[in-house]
Order: structure tokens, then C-alpha cells, then sequence
């Protein structure tokens, strides 16, 4: 399903606000599959992230002295072809720090997108995972086509700054044959830097690869934490592996039920969702609200506001201006997290005069464009991944003729959304299929975490993974609460719960709440 990219509330630094490498790791010796199993892992100290992973610092030094170590693992390009080429899986750990008789194996993250890096985002969030890390090793890693695990390359970084300004929701004829031109252009430089690895990385690869990756760890089961999309790649993972699936967790759950367009139009009611309490958040406390003086209001400003930067961007990051593109993205970037809220106030506030920098900074983290103006491969690896996993292609005169249903679901966001089922038009791969097929009988059971207020991932789609999974294997807990996920909220509920299971294999009542 074409979801924006999982990127989540910390990772948007105040200061951010204010102001690659080709196919990793091909071997030109044919390995066979029965050794990738056994081979032996080299952890070191990380380095900083490299580019495609987003930049930065190396991760700092653990609170108990120990250090973040990094690895990179063999699995075939094709797993058709398992005596073929391979690529590099890029990893990275965090050793359990309780005692070495307690611990219970590696605990798999993957953070969603697709295509986030977990090399990169598991140290940023580590604090929010150490009560896990008392018995488990905490380990993530660069899926397939990620960051640096044989990293999608598509266009470059002036042209990726003209394709998020691009003007995305059409009025006519010639700016719809200008958005599927720039689509086709994009999508033709996929293929011609990443021809041998698109086809390549499905979900069900990355499952494949986790299976192996289990073994490469040393575990007996798959004990994993999904966020987002995430949670697809667990249930995919599930009914390939029944009977290795240890202790998981879904968080952020997609609706395994829907493709692409269902998923798109659900999204739009998702976010409008957030919107709405947003709004009614501002106008309910007893300041007054600087934008608006009922929620109505505020929403209609904003409505405006997108309206006017239609035809007159206003100074965004100098020297790019604020599009009514790139103005919907930084909206729906900071509906993720009820924490970034006070950012789109600041940001709303700060357009309304003209000044659009905020609302840049944070339509670039959710593109994945750091200060240097380099871009991660967040955006390439989405594409990729999701249009190799999704069968459905779609035209412009499809579109027109969704987009009264879309607007009906968002006044603000059905246009953007819509428009957006283009992105896999012409693509070089074929999809594999309407929805991912997540049936695991035999299955351990699965903690399936549901937040009422979840723009990305719509409640409702917990509860249609827990039906999919089947009987007797996905459990359902709710959070009555605000953004995208449950468990980095810092609930103490869901917390209580998800660690009760994770750590001591409490499995609570199907059915339980928390608020």
C-alpha cells in the first residue's frame, strides 16, 4: 500500500524545524543457500549513516557503556535463484544488557515505510525499547533496497527537490500530462540505476530474509517488534514461517485486506481524522487558539492557505519555495505524532505571513531531505518495494472519476492521495498481488496494537490483521489515543502490556483497552 514514508515524532529535531552506494555486496562466487544459514557475523562499532540512510552522527555509546555494533549479512539477490549472486543486509545490535541467564534471543525491529532505515532509527529510539533490552538483544537492520542493503537509486538530488515541488493534485489537462510525465520520468530512473535489484524487493524477500536472518542470530523462533508497514512485513513473515514465529508485536497495523486504492482512500480519511483532533484540540484550550477560533475555522484556513500556494508559493527553505505540495506533506507529516502538533500550529502560524520554513522542514522529514539538501533513499526504496508488492495500475481518468469519493473522505488531503495512486504507472515490475496474504495457522500468537487516532494506519485495520492471521493467533489491544502507533506514545498501558508478552510471555485478553 503507497503510504508516506513511517517517520516518527523525535526524529524532527527543533533545529531542523528552525532553520550511496549502488548493489551492495554482490558476490561473484555462488554461495549456496544451506551456508548462508551458518555464516558468522563480524559486528564492529557502526559508522555514521551513510547518505541513503540519512546522514548523521554515528550512534552514541549505550547508557551502561556499551557500544552500538554493526554487521552486515549474506542473503541471495534472488530467492528463486539461492545458489546466485548475493547482496549485503545491513544490521545492527544492541546487546541485552540484564543477565546473560535471562536473556531470550534477538528482538527484530523494523520500522516501517516501506523504506526506513533500522540501521539509522533504531539508536535514535533505544530509551523507548531499554525495559525490552534487559533480556533481549536489541537488533534492526536496512531491509532489501534500504539505505545500505543494495540501496534503490532513482533520481538525483536537484531532481528529487523538483519532483516533491512538483504540483501533485491537477486542475487540467496539462498539469495531469505533467504529473504522470514527471511519474514516468521518475519511475524510468529507477529502473535504469536499479534494474538488477527492483526485482528483488518484495515483502515476501525481506520475510525470506528475516527467516535467515533468525538463523544468522542464532534463535529457534523469530521473536520481532513491526510498526507500520511493519506489521505487513510480520504477517507475510507469518504465514511463510508458522512455526518459527517466537513472541511479535504489531504496531501501527496496515489492513492486510485492502489494496492500494483501498488503502490510499482509508489513509485520506486517516489523516482527515487527525486533522479534525488537531483542530478541536487547538480551539478547546482555554488560550486562545492562533489559528482559528473553532475548528471549522481552522480548517478552512488552512483549506485557504493550500488554495493560494496553488498559484503563489511563498519563502520556504531558501532557495526552494513552500508548494501546495509540499505544504500537504508537511501537514500530514506532523499528524503523525500529537508531540509534533505545537510544530504545525508554529508552522500555520508562521505561512499565514509568508514564511513557509517550517512546513518545509517538515515535508522534508517526511521526504527524507536532510539540512545538506541530500536525500535519503526513503523515497525510492517506498516506491519500489510498495509497487513490486501492489498488482493494481492506475490512469489519470481513473483517478478523475475517484476523486468525488476521495474528497468526501478529505476535504484537504482526498485530492493529494488520490493523485497519488499514479506512482507505480509504467513501472518495469509487475506487483505481485491485490494484498498480502498474512494467514499463519499454527502460529504463536501475535500482540496486534490498534490506536483509534492513527492517521497512517487506520484502527480499523487492526482489527482485519487479527481476522487474517486466523484463529487462536492474533490478539487485539486498543489504544484510545492520538498518532501513528501505540507503544513510543509512552502509554503505560500499552507499555505494561506489550512488555508483559514480549518479556514474560503474558498473553492478555483479546479485546483489552487502553486509554
Amino acid at each position: 500500500m503507497p503510504n508516506p514514508p513511517r517517520l516518527r515524532a523525535v526524529a524532527l529535531t527543533a533545529a531542523a524545524v528552525l532553520l550511496a552506494s549502488g548493489l551492495a555486496g554482490c558476490s561473484d562466487d555462488a554461495k549456496k543457500d544451506e551456508d548462508l544459514p551458518s555464516q558468522k557475523l563480524n559486528w564492529e562499532d557502526c559508522p555514521a549513516p551513510s547518505a541513503a540512510e540519512g546522514d548523521g552522527d554515528a550512534p552514541s555509546p549505550l547508557p551502561n557503556g556499551g557500544r552500538w555494533q554493526c554487521a552486515t549479512m549474506k542473503a541471495p539477490l534472488d530467492w528463486a535463484e539461492p545458489h546466485g549472486d548475493t547482496i549485503g543486509i545491513a544490521l545492527i545490535r544492541a546487546k541485552a544488557s540484564g543477565d546473560k541467564s535471562s536473556r531470550i534471543g534477538s528482538l527484530v525491529f523494523n520500522f516501517g515505510g516501506p523504506g526506513a532505515s533500522g540501521v539509522a532509527e533504531l539508536p535514535s529510539f533505544s530509551q523507548d525499547y531499554a525495559k525490552l533490552r534487559t533480556r533481549y538483544d536489541l537488533v534492526s537492520f536496512d531491509p532489501r533496497g534500504v539505505g545500505r542493503s543494495a540501496p534503490v537509486k532513482c533520481e538525483d538530488d536537484q531532481q528529487l527537490d523538483a519532483y516533491f515541488q512538483q504540483d501533485s493534485t491537477p486542475d487540467d489537462a496539462r498539469e495531469r500530462t505533467e504529473l504522470l510525465d514527471s511519474t514516468k520520468e521518475f519511475n524510468a530512473a529507477c529502473e535504469k540505476n536499479s534494474k538488477k535489484t527492483l526485482p528483488h524487493v518484495r515483502t515476501t524477500d525481506a520475510a525470506r530474509d528475516l527467516d535467515l536472518m533468525r538463523q544468522v542470530l542464532g534463535d529457534a523462533k523469530l521473536y520481532y517488534f513491526g510498526i507500520s508497514y511493519g506489521t505487513e512485513l510480520g504477517g507475510v513473515y507469518a504465514h511463510l514461517f508458522p512455526k518459527h514465529v517466537g513472541r511479535a508485536v504489531f504496531d501501527g497495523v496496515v489492513d492486510p485486506t485492502q489494496n492500494s486504492e483501498q488503502g490510499s482512500l482509508a489513509q485520506a480519511a486517516g489523516f482527515q481524522l487527525a486533522l479534525d483532533n488537531f483542530a478541536a484540540d487547538c480551539t478547546s484550550k482555554t488560550t486562545q487558539c492562533p489559528i482559528g477560533d473553532t475548528a471549522q475555522d481552522v480548517e478552512d484556513r488552512i483549506a485557504t492557505l493550500l488554495k493560494d500556494l496553488d498559484s503563489k508559493p511563498i519563502s520556504g527553505i531558501f532557495p526552494r519555495q513552500l508548494t501546495e505540495s509540499t505544504a500537504t506533506s508537511g501537514i500530514a507529516q506532523a499528524l503523525y505524532s500529537k508531540d509534533f502538533w505545537p510544530y504545525l500550529t508554529q508552522g500555520l502560524q508562521q505561512a499565514y505571513k509568508g514564511d513557509g520554513r517550517i512546513l518545509m522542514a517538515l515535508s522534508d522529514s517526511s521526504n527524507g531531505r536532510s539540512r545538506n539538501g541530500e536525500y535519503s533513499n526513503i523515497t525510492a526504496a517506498n516506491i519500489s518495494i510498495n509497487c513490486a508488492d501492489d498488482k493494481p495500475r492506475y490512469n489519470p481518468d481513473y483517478v478523475q472519476q475517484k476523486l468525488p469519493e476521495f474528497r468526501a473522505a478529505s476535504p484537504l488531503f482526498g485530492d493529494f492521495l488520490a493523485w497519488g495512486m499514479l506512482g507505480c504507472t509504467d513501472w518495469a515490475v509487475a506487483g505481485a498481488a491485490d494484498h498480502p496474504d498474512v494467514s499463519a495457522a499454527g502460529a504463536a500468537p501475535i500482540l496486534v496494537v490498534g490506536n483509534t487516532g492513527d492517521p497512517a494506519t487506520p484502527y480499523q485495520g487492526a482489527k482485519r490483521m487479527v481476522d487474517a492471521l486466523g484463529k487462536g493467533v492474533g490478539v487485539e489491544l486498543t489504544y484510545k489515543g492520538q498518532g501513528h502507533g501505540a507503544y513510543d506514545s509512552k502509554n503505560q498501558c500499552v507499555q505494561s502490556v506489550v512488555n508483559g508478552y514480549l518479556l514474560d510471555g503474558k498473553v492478555p485478553a483479546a479485546g483489552t483497552v487502553c486509554s
